[in-house]
C-alpha cells in the first residue's frame, strides 16, 4: 500500500529556498560560478535592490511616521516658500528625544536608500534656511567603519595605526537635502556645510577627550576629516564638489561591494532563528561593542551551516569612497607624523553657505522651475502614508519562544 505521507522539507531547505526565491525577486542574475550579479548599473536598479529593506523599513516604523509628520511636517517647505537667493544654512546640533530629534529622524525615512542609525560617537544636525525657517537637509556624522580599504589605502595606514588614530575620523551616514532644496544642487550646499567650524567645535566639545565606549581609556581627539560613500554607484553629489578651487570631499576609491542590505528584516529574523535553533552565539552577538557588521558575520555563519557560499553577501554595487580634510595637515595627523590640526583655513557655515548658494543654487533656479512647483504634501506618499496602515505581524510560537515573520519560511 502506497504511503499517503507527505515529506515536510527541512529548516535548512527552506531557508536556502527562501533565500534564493528573494534574490531572484530582486532581480539579482547568477554567474557560472554562482555569484551575483547586477542585471545592470543605472541608478533605478540599486533603488530597486532596495526596496524591499525600505518598504519593511517604512511598515515597523509606520506608527513612528504618522505621530511625527503630524508634529513636525510644517519644517518642511513648499516651493513658493523658498527663495534661491536668500537661502541662509544654518547648523543646529540634535540632542536625544527631542522633537528636533524626530524631525531628523522623519528626514531620513525619505531617502530612497535606507538610512542607518549611527553607532559609537554621532553628532547629528539639522540644516536650516534662516531665512524661511525650513528645514534644507541633514548631515549625520558616526564611527567609521573599521575596515575601509580605500580609506586605509589613501592614508597609509597599517592596523596598529588605523586602530591608534581612527579616532581623529567620523563618517557621514547622512548627508543631503530634502525636496525642493535636493531639486536646486541643495546636497552640494549641505555637503559643503561638514568642513566648517561649526562641526569642529561640536566635535571638540563632545568628544576631544572622552572615554572610549569599549576600552574604557581617555582618548585625545581631533577631527580632522570625515569620510562617506555613495549611496547609487557613482555620485554626481560628491564628485568634483569644490568651492574657491579646492575639493571638499575627494574621491579617494570604491567600496569591494560587499554587504546585507539585500537580505530583509523579516527573512533576517528567520536566519537567525535558524541559527538559536542550533545553539550559535552569532544569533544575538549585535550589543554595542561587537561591531557595525555583526549582522554580516551572522549572515556568513548561517551561510556557513547552510552550505551557501558567502559569495552571495557580495551585492555587487561598488559605492565611491570620498574624504574630507579639515585640516591641509590631515593626513600627517593620521599618519602619527603631527600632533596639532591648522584649522586656520576653515571656513564658518554662513560663509560655506553664501559660496555654495552662489555657486549652485543661484544658477540652478534660474534653469530649473521644478522646486517652485513642489508642495510638501508630495513627502506623504514617500513615507508610505498614503497607503493603509500596515497589519501587525502574527505572532507565533516556535520552540518556546514567540517569532516574527518566520511562519513563511516553514509554511
Amino acid at each position: 500500500m502506497a504511503s499517503n505521507v507527505i515529506p515536510i522539507p527541512t529548516l535548512e531547505a527552506r531557508l536556502k529556498r527562501a533565500i534564493r526565491h528573494h534574490l531572484d525577486s530582486l532581480g539579482f542574475l547568477r554567474s557560472a560560478d554562482g555569484q551575483l550579479a547586477l542585471s545592470s548599473t543605472a541608478k533605478e536598479t540599486y533603488r530597486h535592490l532596495h526596496h524591499a529593506q525600505r518598504r519593511d523599513i517604512l511598515r515597523v516604523k509606520h506608527k513612528f511616521i504618522s505621530d511625527a509628520w503630524d508634529e513636525v511636517s510644517m519644517y518642511f517647505a513648499n516651493g513658493c516658500e523658498v527663495d534661491p537667493e536668500r537661502i541662509a544654512p544654518r547648523l543646529e546640533l540634535i540632542e536625544p528625544s527631542t522633537w528636533q530629534s524626530r524631525l531628523f529622524r522623519l528626514a531620513c525615512l525619505t531617502w530612497s536608500v535606507p538610512v542607518s542609525g549611527g553607532y559609537g560617537r554621532r553628532l547629528r544636525f539639522l540644516v536650516w534656511d534662516e531665512w524661511n525657517g525650513r528645514l534644507i537637509g541633514v548631515i549625520g556624522l558616526t564611527d567609521p567603519v573599521f575596515n575601509l580599504s580605500a580609506r586605509d589605502k589613501y592614508i597609509g595606514w597599517n592596523a596598529k595605526d588605523r586602530a591608534i588614530r581612527l579616532i581623529n575620523m567620523l563618517d557621514a551616514f547622512v548627508l543631503g537635502a530634502l525636496p525642493p532644496y535636493n531639486l536646486l544642487l541643495g546636497g552640494k550646499l549641505v555637503a559643503s556645510l561638514v568642513k566648517t567650524t561649526e562641526v569642529v567645535a561640536a566635535f571638540k566639545k563632545k568628544y576631544a577627550r572622552a572615554l572610549g565606549t569599549i576600552s574604557g581609556k581617555p582618548r585625545d581627539a581631533n577631527l580632522v576629516a570625515v569620510t562617506t560613500t555613495s549611496a547609487l554607484g557613482k555620485s554626481s553629489l560628491y564628485n568634483r564638489l569644490k568651492l574657491e578651487r579646492k575639493f571638499i570631499f575627494q574621491r579617494i576609491g570604491f567600496t569591494q561591494g560587499w554587504g546585507h542590505f539585500h537580505v530583509p528584516d523579516e527573512l533576517f529574523l528567520g536566519i537567525r532563528e535558524y541559527l538559536r535553533s542550533l545553539g550559535d552565539e552569532y544569533a544575538d552577538n549585535h550589543r554595542f561593542g561587537d561591531g557595525p557588521n555583526w549582522k554580516l558575520r551572522a549572515l556568513r555563519r548561517a551561510f556557513e551551516h547552510l552550505g551557501i557560499r558567502p559569495d552571495l553577501l557580495r551585492h555587487g554595487i561598488a559605492r565611491e569612497v570620498f574624504f574630507c580634510s579639515f585640516a591641509p595637515n590631515a593626513l600627517h595627523i593620521l599618519r602619527g607624523e603631527s600632533t596639532e590640526p591648522d584649522y586656520a583655513a576653515i571656513r564658518c557655515v554662513g560663509e560655506m553657505g553664501e559660496l555654495a548658494r552662489r555657486r549652485w543654487i543661484e544658477p540652478r533656479a534660474k534653469v530649473s522651475q521644478g522646486a517652485r512647483e513642489w508642495v510638501r504634501s508630495n513627502l506623504k506618499e514617500a513615507l508610505g502614508l498614503n497607503a493603509a496602515p500596515p497589519l501587525a505581524p502574527a505572532k507565533k510560537q516556535v520552540s518556546g519562544r514567540v517569532s516574527y515573520g518566520v511562519s513563511k519560511l516553514r509554511s
